[in-house]
């Protein structure tokens, strides 16, 4: 499995996996949408820890920096 995720893509991945989760602590969402918000939480959660993300696998996508060789 190659890596497809970048620093700031699994910065923000968890920062939002926190905010529902903090979201969901203070009682702001419930229900249905909370159950749904903290499954993408978790997604994103193990998306991060990986750094692989099936959809961007799937569609040809990554937000990892390409590497610059220089010769001398």
């Amino acid at each position: 499995m190659k890596t497809n995720i970048g620093s700031i893509d699994r910065i923000i991945r968890v920062m939002l996996a926190i905010a529902v989760v903090a979201l969901y602590a203070a009682n702001v969402i419930s229900g249905t949408v909370a159950i749904v918000l903290l499954t993408l939480a978790g997604i994103f959660i193990l998306t991060s820890v990986v750094s692989f993300c099936p959809v961007y696998f799937l569609f040809g996508l990554s937000t990892l920096r390409k590497k610059t060789h220089v010769s001398h």
